[in-house]
């Protein structure tokens, strides 16, 4: 029973801890964010880049092991031997027994490269490494800020649409109660307010598939930040003009050089060509110095065999060269310098994809823009039929019929602006994403 006290104590303790922790990462997202403290906590704490920075790590530790062998090698090596029988060598026509039954050894030696191919390139590779290292994290970072703000904004244009439907219902329902009360006097049929019943029952259900879809986009943004689903988060929308940031110049011309796609494959191909330079280098010899120091004891008896010792030392060169392998050498010279034509044609197909790339996010951004336009205008006018049909419709000049269409025509206009809202910051942030000027530097 103590054992198990002890372990039920442990257990609360650890659920404790990882509840505190938990508490600790919502905290320090804090309430009511904003987007660009959303992409901030996204930049720190979502899984893909935290694995980026782990591959980062992972990448220097790599270097650092391929540079290792620039580094005196330090070994030792241990023997003991019994003869059973003992080597015998012919002296004068004699044949007389050689060495003793017991022998043991340890042997110290030390190794320095001083000409290594492998480890030229090594050394020349690591800056490339590293920084095709960081690309990688540059480019797991734009992608995050890309699908925050493209989430924020989805969420955003959910909030709005449940108003709009809310407002939706909160006209039918009066409408409702005032087809009814019409009814009840007798001034119109019952059909009246049985329709403005189904466009209610139609407007609830509507409201609750937007609030479900709501709660999903939510999920999906705690996704991108890292955060579990179960786990509470408040946005802030406030100053948040999406009006105001749909402007964007359409002229500007992409800089390659600006894309981490086009770095990365620069930096292939240089690597690359380090490797075509390695195997260059392998018709050069290898040059190392050595340096040893070794314990030696023998003896017939085996009780003895540690009372006397006769060490040995040396130092010196090794060098080898190496004559003829078959043509190997410069097969793969052939090959390297075809991959680095391989990567060269890589990076062209990569300058045209980007050219069409960017055409397709101005154009649909074009297209979005003009259709935003086009239905913030039509909000207005449906606004303004709604608000004269609904003024007639009271005064007996209207049917009931051409209230309900132009109520639906109004709602129909507003969550269309919406949609359009959002597709226009959508292809905005598509078209910078195509330039390459995306900021990362939220943190």
């Amino acid at each position: 029973m103590k054992y198990k006290f002890r372990g039920l104590i442990i257990l609360v303790s650890a659920l404790a801890t990882l509840s505190t922790t938990s508490a600790q990462t919502q905290n320090n997202l804090g309430s009511n964010a904003s987007l660009d403290e959303l992409i901030q906590f996204a930049l720190e704490n979502q899984i893909q880049v935290k694995q980026a920075q782990v591959d980062q790590e992972i990448g220097e530790r790599e270097i650092a092991s391929a540079l290792s062998g620039w580094y005196p090698q330090l070994n030792a090596s241990g023997s003991l031997s019994h003869f059973m029988q003992l080597p015998t060598a012919n002296i004068n026509g004699q044949d007389i027994a050689m060495g003793q039954r017991n022998t043991s050894a340890l042997t110290f030696q030390a190794d320095q490269a001083l000409i290594n191919p492998g480890l030229f390139q090594a050394s020349k590779a690591a800056k490339h490494i590293r920084q095709q290292n960081n690309l990688n994290l540059e480019d797991t970072k734009i992608n995050t800020v890309v699908d925050v703000s493209k989430a924020y904004y989805d969420i955003l244009t959910s909030e709005e649409q449940i108003n709009i439907i809310q407002e939706n219902i909160e006209r039918i329902s009066r409408q409702y109660t005032e087809a009814n009360i019409r009814y009840e006097t007798g001034l119109v049929d019952k059909t009246d307010y049985k329709r403005a019943q189904i466009s209610l029952n139609n407007a609830k259900a509507e409201l609750r598939a937007a609030l479900e879809f709501r709660k999903y986009k939510y999920d999906y943004l705690k996704t991108l930040l890292g955060l579990n689903p179960r786990e509470s988060i408040t946005l802030s929308f406030a100053n948040q003009n999406m009006e105001a940031n749909v402007l964007l110049d359409t002229t500007a011309v992409v800089a390659y050089q600006n894309r981490v796609e086009y770095q990365q494959l620069q930096t292939l191909r240089e690597l690359q060509k380090l490797n075509t330079q390695y195997h260059k280098w392998t018709f050069l010899p290898q040059l190392g110095a050595f340096a040893n120091y070794g314990l030696n004891y023998r003896n017939n008896s085996f009780g003895d065999l540690y009372r006397n010792n006769f060490p040995q030392s040396s130092i010196g060169l090794t060098l080898t060269f190496p004559i003829f392998q078959g043509t190997k050498r410069i097969q793969e010279i052939r090959k390297s310098e075809l991959e680095e034509s391989r990567i060269a044609l890589d990076i062209e197909n990569l300058e045209n994809q980007i050219g069409a790339e960017l055409s397709a996010a101005k154009a649909n951004y074009k297209v979005n823009l003009s259709d935003w336009r086009n239905a913030k205008e039509n909000v207005d006018l449906s606004e303004e039929v709604y608000n004269t049909i609904k003024l007639q419709y009271e005064a007996g000049i209207k049917t009931y019929l051409e209230l309900m269409t132009a109520e639906t025509d109004l709602k129909t206009s507003q969550l269309n602006y919406l949609n359009s809202l959002y597709a226009v910051l959508s292809s905005k942030l598509d078209i910078q994403k195509a330039l390459g000027v995306v900021d990362t530097s939220h943190e």
